[in-house]
């Protein structure tokens, strides 16, 4: 997988509005030394150390002890009034929505810096303080970040120096011919315009990892059950390595909806590949029928046992599964696990490409399955313990489309076998929707009994009846 994100933020003028903090400071220091400080010109040119702000108003012999008093005056008089500037804490966010880590890496005394921090509530991880310049680059090289963000010239050098992109702001007194002199990468107004910049930014990168990575790959086997993810890999596989050396393998199996099964084809046929749709008999595999929380590990351990030996003999070099990054975060998956052990590859998740990202570059990619609903193998909504059958899984499909026919603008429909009941879940909005007409159109279907499930459709929502769910998550 992809390394994690780890982004730099510096903090005066970039994520705070210091001035009015460092003013009053300034002013109770200046009172106390005899020293009139011209605060406007000081407070406009917030960043470098304090040392070096102070070096043109006092003599070289009282620097030292004047900056260890304006560090002591400092929390009374400048963290309650400092405000987060704009779009300090969506920036921060969109950090996390990437499972990255923030740092601050900033020449204000750490101490200080860290009162604003828990003051704020901003959301970091580490603060590196009093370090200025290309100082920075130590913090931003220690903690792994490829991108640091700042106001000032001197954020740029310290960027520079640790090779990471430069994203600067205009928030403090640097303008933006300045800082593109000193070698930045980007120029926003402000942190505002940050989380569209970012991901923007991550997907390009993505996308071009994921270009290399099936490029290195060779011949292509890809695993396409007709979904989002999968048919977005078939298609850059198509579109890195020519549709000559791709082909889709979708198995013939009683977990695949029918439904599913003409789209898929369509979808693979219109990218020119090669379309293969050999049998798969997870059935006969007792794991598998038994239905505990592992279930997924014995169905893909047959699929690979299937495509592994097929693609060998087709000539093609790797089977290739649809894993996103989300996937491979979401907790214990005994399917990708056993995927894995079989050799299957993983050119999405080795991209760091999320579920958000394979949907917003198949939109521009102009693909049908864009918004497609996600859409598991019918056995995931037979309860755990319950023993799959091809007559449950029938049932189960009968029952679904059912429920589509009364109520066609769902978008989101599961009906959870719980053995002689079926719970029906739908998108939260049409839940009402959901009246004793359709219940009794899915009991026709062959449950006993049938009822709407309260909460809506929730994917995963079966593993909340595992006695640990989320290990299973």
């Amino acid at each position: 997988m992809a390394d994690q994100l780890v982004v730099g933020f510096d903090l005066d003028m970039t994520l705070i509005d210091t001035r009015d903090g460092f003013a009053a400071t300034l002013r109770t220091l200046g009172a106390e030394l005899g020293v009139s400080f011209p605060e406007e010109e000081l407070t406009a040119r917030l960043g470098p150390p304090l040392d070096l702000l102070l070096g043109d108003h006092l003599d070289a012999e009282r620097i030292p002890g004047a900056v260890d008093r304006f560090r002591e005056i400092y929390p009374g008089a400048a963290i309650e009034p400092t405000p987060t500037l704009p779009g300090a804490a969506e920036a921060l966010a969109a950090v996390r929505r990437e499972h990255g880590r923030v740092l601050l890496v900033t020449g204000k005394y750490t101490r200080n810096a860290q009162l604003h921090v828990d003051h704020l509530g901003l959301d970091v991880d580490v603060v590196a303080g009093e370090v200025w310049s290309t100082l920075k680059a130590d913090a931003l090289l220690e903690h792994g970040a490829s991108i640091y963000v700042g106001d000032h010239v001197h954020d740029v050098e310290g960027a520079r120096a640790a090779g990471a992109l430069s994203v600067s702001v205009l928030t403090g007194g640097c303008t933006a011919e300045e800082l593109r002199a000193a070698g930045t990468d980007v120029v926003l107004d402000d942190l505002t315009a940050f989380p569209a910049w970012l991901d923007e930014h991550l997907l390009g990168l993505r996308l071009a990892a994921l270009e290399e990575r099936l490029r290195a790959l060779g011949r292509v086997m890809v695993a396409f059950s007709g979904g989002a993810d999968s048919a977005f890999l078939l298609a850059a596989a198509v579109r890195a390595l020519g549709a000559e050396n791709v082909a889709a393998a979708t198995a013939d199996s009683d977990s695949l909806p029918a439904s599913e099964r003409d789209p898929a084809r369509t979808f693979a046929e219109s990218l020119g590949v090669r379309v293969l749709t050999p049998a798969t008999h997870e059935m006969e595999r007792e794991g598998y029928r038994a239905n505990d929380g592992d279930r997924c590990a014995f169905c893909k351990s047959e699929l690979l046992d299937v495509l592994g030996p097929l693609a060998a003999a087709e000539g093609y070099d790797v089977v290739a599964t649809g894993t996103n990054a989300d996937d491979a975060r979401a907790g214990f998956r005994p399917g990708i696990a056993a995927a894995a052990s079989r050799g299957a590859v993983t050119p999405l998740l080795d991209a760091g490409l999320t579920k958000a990202q394979v949907r917003e570059a198949s939109r521009r990619w102009s693909l049908p399955t864009w918004d497609k609903p996600a859409a598991a193998c019918l056995s995931s909504r037979v309860a755990y313990g319950i023993e799959i059958t091809p007559a449950r899984l029938a049932r189960v499909e009968r029952a679904e489309a059912a429920v589509r026919a009364l109520v066609p603008q769902a978008r989101d429909v599961r009906v959870r076998d719980l053995g002689d009941t079926a719970r029906v879940e739908i998108d939260r909005a049409l839940i009402e929707q959901v009246d004793q007409t359709v219940l009794a159109a899915v009991r026709q279907t062959g449950f006993d009994h049938a009822e709407v499930d309260p909460l809506g459709f929730r994917s995963g929502s079966m593993n909340a009846l595992l006695a640990e769910p989320e290990q299973f998550r």
